[in-house]
């Protein structure tokens, strides 16, 4: 089974709060950060509980699988002169979990990172996002995959000039 939709983006709504984050974060490291300062901003593990519904579980019926252990967290931002950059990147370190329903055990699997370039001075900026979501089952037929990659470069008078967004969703 596979899923692609990323119509809500090509929408001026989705263009919108695309443009509003991505501004919300640079001006919010821009705030917290020392001038020409590279750093590790967080370099943390935590443990969290997800659930997540898995469609390919039960042949197909779905279940929902409760999820628990750490999570890798790094950010990183570097401000010199009037530029700011930055990247964000998440990866469960032994996260695992079990089927409501059938009690099948899953690990989950993957990263997600966020990339990002913007000037402080005429707010022209870049934004990549990578997402490898997976949450891995027993036997076969029940992994399920999420991939995400999206570029945006956004135009100092706020126009966005290039914007590619690839999502998918996999049942395997």
């Amino acid at each position: 089974m596979k899923i692609t939709n990323n119509l809500w983006l090509k929408d001026a709504y989705g263009r919108k709060l695309i443009r509003i984050v991505t501004m919300l974060v640079v001006l919010t490291l821009a705030v917290l950060a020392v001038p020409a300062n590279a750093a590790v901003q967080v370099n943390d593990i935590t443990d969290i509980n997800l659930t997540v519904f898995v469609p390919c579980a039960l042949g197909g019926a779905g279940e929902v699988v409760d999820l628990a252990g750490p999570l890798h967290t790094l950010i990183t931002f570097t401000i010199n002169g009037n530029n700011v950059s930055g990247k964000f990147h998440f990866q469960p370190q032994g996260i695992t979990g079990t089927g409501e329903t059938s009690g099948d055990k899953y690990q989950a699997t993957g990263e997600t990172q966020e990339t990002f370039t913007s000037s402080l001075q005429n707010g022209h900026s870049t934004l990549t996002f990578v997402n490898n979501f997976k949450i891995i089952g027993q036997g076969s037929g029940n992994n399920f995959l999420v991939h995400e990659n999206l570029h945006m470069t956004i135009n100092a008078d706020g126009t966005i000039t290039v914007f590619h967004d690839n999502f998918s969703v996999d049942c395997k």
